[in-house]
């Protein structure tokens, strides 16, 4: 159960995460990008560079979304329990806000320096491509850019369909054929990401001159890592004693949140401003649909043959108890709790395993009757917070927060947390509810790459 601890009503600190670290995000930005320069010729991929625009006043309001604010919550199991919520953005409801922002950012850089148009297109599960479309809209409301200027074109995966919100961008008609959603209709939710990068080699180059832009295919690892590291600059001031053993929790799909913290810590050591022996572990949490992470941290391989085997009971449910990073109790074994977790086999699996090897951590998979038994608990563990739960846990859209304690509790109550008095910080990476948002009326479907071809320019 829950011990007593501060008023999670008052947040201890908040800060804009973009515009408060802007200098050091700069600094840090050779490190983690590597390569910085835009990349405009040849065969490569277009990339605008990690160039950002001058923070003038249009830049300020247009970075006044990247809000963050830290929470100390009620302990558990001995350990103090801290929420670093990432949700801020109305226009969002997650952490996917600061990577779009910045990722926009660059755009209107390169569109200002080149006099180039700059359509931004991405394969999503549903929040990144919320995300990227809200700041789209907040550059052009900003005035950094005109509407031609900056585009977004995002696929989603039918199964993510209830996500996607309605915005500016999908109600005006002149906004909506500029920025088009398109949603995929085949079996395989996580085949939009195959779906878009065939798009992006076989049409993107006659699309960019069709469309007179140049076409960027935006979901890549380090454009997302940048801004995620600044998640370490803002810890150093919510909670810079760093005596006690700590913690990251986090609910993942390819992780790129905590890689990204983990890049924000090393620019700190490298600094000289926090110790290396001092480096947080990490606490993957997944769901059964895509348990990957966590089984290749564990067994060194994605092979589902290593999942538990579940048996049935008398409560019609599932049950094992086996493996304790598996969950004790579900309705189905296969369950997809979040469609937003879509990802098989992550490329990320590797670097984050080493991470974890290196200054500790585990990963635990969660169920949705475990959030279910919890949700009580839960709520009351939030109220006051800006991830206050619905009270009726059906109108929960967004189940990463809960899936991200609920887990936390129960590596907890495993012993998979070692040790007592830690500081546990869990990523508040969404939790929205029906009542947040109006979900986007206007879409077109696609089976194949040549149907995206067809509805931008009209052939193929």
């Amino acid at each position: 159960m829950p011990e007593t601890g501060l008023d999670a009503a008052t947040p201890v600190r908040s800060a804009n995460l973009l515009l408060d670290f802007f200098d050091r995000l700069g600094e840090a930005i050779p490190a983690i990008a590597g390569h910085v320069d835009p990349v405009r010729d040849g065969d490569a991929a277009f990339s605008p560079g990690f160039l950002l625009p001058e923070p003038d006043e249009p830049l300020r309001r247009f970075l006044s979304a990247a809000t963050v604010r830290w929470h100390r919550l009620a302990g558990y199991g001995g350990h103090r329990l801290h929420l670093m919520d990432l949700t801020g953005n109305p226009g969002t409801g997650t952490t996917k806000t600061f990577a779009s922002l910045l990722i926009v950012a660059r755009a209107v850089a390169y569109i200002r320096r080149y006099g180039e148009n700059v359509t931004i297109f991405s394969p999503t599960s549903a929040n990144k491509g919320t995300a990227l479309r809200d700041a789209v809209l907040r550059a052009i409301e900003a005035g950094l850019v005109e509407p031609e200027q900056l585009r977004v074109v995002i696929v989603a995966p039918r199964s993510c369909q209830a996500k996607l919100r309605a915005s500016r961008l999908s109600e005006d008609p002149e906004l909506r054929a500029l920025n088009p959603v398109f949603l995929y209709t085949g079996p395989e939710p996580e085949h939009v990401k195959a779906l878009g990068a065939e798009f992006v080699e076989r049409y993107g180059a006659e699309a960019g001159k069709r469309l007179d832009t140049r076409l960027w295919y935006s979901l890549e690892l380090r454009n997302y890592m940048v801004a995620d590291a600044a998640r370490a600059f803002f810890e150093r001031e919510a909670l810079p004693d760093a005596t006690a053993r700590r913690v990251h929790a986090h609910a993942v799909s390819s992780a790129f949140g905590l890689l990204g913290y983990h890049q924000g810590r090393a620019a700190l050591e490298r600094a000289g401003l926090a110790r290396p022996e001092d480096r947080p572990a990490s606490l993957l949490v997944q769901h059964l649909g895509t348990p990957d992470m966590v089984l290749n941290l564990v067994h060194g391989d994605f092979g589902r043959e290593n999942v538990p085997a579940y048996t049935t009971a008398a409560d019609g449910l599932y049950h094992q108890s086996a493996d304790p990073r598996f969950p004790r109790v579900t309705a189905d074994p296969g369950e997809v709790l979040d469609p937003t977790f879509y990802t098989h086999r992550p490329a990320t699996s590797p670097a984050m395993n080493e991470l974890i090897r290196r200054y500790g951590g585990d990963g635990i998979v969660v169920s949705l009757a475990e959030c279910v038994e919890r949700y009580p608990l839960l709520r009351r563990l939030l109220d006051g917070t800006g991830c206050a739960l619905p009270a009726d846990l059906r109108e929960l859209q967004e189940w990463s927060l809960v899936m991200a304690l609920t887990g936390v509790m129960n590596a907890v109550d495993r012993g998979l947390v070692e040790g007592a008095g830690h500081d546990i910080v869990v990523h508040g990476s969404g939790a929205y509810a029906r009542a947040d948002y109006r979900p986007l009326r206007y879409f077109t479907e696609v089976e194949e790459p040549g149907d995206i071809a067809t509805a931008l320019y009209g052939d193929r």
